[in-house]
């Protein structure tokens, strides 16, 4: 049986649960990325006071914030300038937001500000000294938020105006907000063809949806930032896809299992899964198929009528992804492309990632407070 949201209240409980009204909330625009030429949904929000305008990338399998300062080598486009922050302020590497941050470093000499270096996207990486400022989403201000200022970026994956954190660990908006919205929130991706910041990032019980089926939310202690679930199937139209459980299913020795991630363009899937997709896939729709970038299933348009439905079956729920979140177009409309692909040869080669693409016009839940992540269909182009 589906278990759903919001959560009963247990006769003679002294307290109310949820009591939502009681709550605060905040929601935060969300467009694609398209318009900084990413395949990125982004978030607008404001830094510093006054607020300076950002529209920072969504990633739930990120924990820290980190923004392009002004002077910074190798940025491009908007940057944060701390000068012209009143609540701007520096974090040393005595503050334990420091060592929670990946690859930090401190110097035994000179400037005692808190550094750290990390990759993005496989190709790229930065360097940023940790900082903190006020941050504000849609009429609420987060103080103190600690985040990255950086300095130095090389590659061209780097978001052009910074990245908002929204994994498990101690840095991330999760955690940093906790006391204000228990550690709830939810997000609605517009078509990735849209320019408009229709969408929203909702953060706190409130005005969350009121009825919304759920599937539990796992941790997997060998990345215990990441949100896993338990995804029992894949169906192909009526087909159920024959793969072995054991390459769905959280591994805690390997990191192995689902995640949903938002930071993610394209939904990835270990080898022999999506090899599985791919062939029953083609055998419904037929015809001649060729590659196109890292698609490998791409067929002509004017055959897109025959194309099955794909559906994930999660413990308690399935989700049949509407055509938009399943196919991808060529640049001239020609071509259909399964938007798919195989997982990566890198340390993401045992995951599978349901990603932003196969995650459009849907509200995604999580409630981390209750271990359970829910979906629903939401119309937010």
């Amino acid at each position: 049986m589906s278990s759903t949201w919001p959560p009963k209240t247990q006769k003679g409980s002294s307290t109310c649960q949820p009591c939502w009204a009681k709550r605060p909330s905040a929601s935060a625009p969300i467009a694609s990325g398209q318009a900084l030429n990413i395949g990125n949904y982004v978030v607008r929000v404001k830094l510093g006071t006054p607020g300076q305008l950002l529209f920072m990338v969504l990633d739930t399998s990120n924990n820290a914030a980190w923004v392009p300062c002004s002077g910074c080598t190798g940025c491009s486009g908007t940057t944060f300038s701390p000068n012209s922050s009143t609540s701007y302020g520096s974090l040393g590497c005595s503050v334990p937001q420091c060592t929670q941050v990946r690859g930090f470093s401190c110097p035994t000499t000179g400037s005692p500000s808190c550094l750290f270096n990390q990759t993005y996207g496989g190709d790229s990486s930065f360097s940023a000294t940790l900082v903190q400022d006020s941050l504000r989403l849609g009429t609420d201000i987060i103080p103190n938020y600690a985040f990255g200022c950086v300095s130095t970026a090389f590659g061209k994956s780097i978001p052009s105006q910074g990245l908002l954190g929204l994994g498990r660990g101690p840095l991330s908006l999760l955690s940093q907000s906790e006391p204000l919205y228990s550690g709830v929130f939810s997000y609605c991706l517009p078509s990735f063809k849209s320019y408009y910041f229709s969408g929203s990032l909702k953060l706190g019980p409130a005005g969350q949806p009121r009825s919304i089926r759920t599937t539990p939310l796992l941790k997997n202690p060998h990345r215990p930032s990441l949100y896993y679930v338990n995804l029992t199937g894949i169906s192909v139209g009526r087909i159920l896809v024959p793969v072995p459980s054991q390459l769905l299913s959280l591994d805690p020795n390997t990191g192995a299992g689902t995640i949903i991630d938002s930071g993610t363009v394209i939904t990835r899937f270990v080898e022999p899964v999506y090899n599985a997709i791919r062939d029953e896939f083609r055998k419904q729709v037929k015809g001649t198929f060729s590659s196109l970038g890292a698609f490998d299933t791409c067929f002509a348009a004017t055959n897109e009528a025959v194309a099955p439905a794909i559906t994930f079956h999660f413990q308690g729920l399935d989700l049949t992804l509407p055509l938009e979140n399943s196919l991808i177009h060529s640049s001239a409309g020609t071509l259909a492309c399964l938007a798919m692909a195989a997982a990566p040869n890198n340390v993401n080669s045992v995951l599978n990632v349901i990603a932003n693409l196969q995650l459009q016009n849907l509200r995604i839940l999580f409630d981390v407070a209750n271990s359970r992540i829910g979906i629903a269909r939401e119309l937010c182009n």
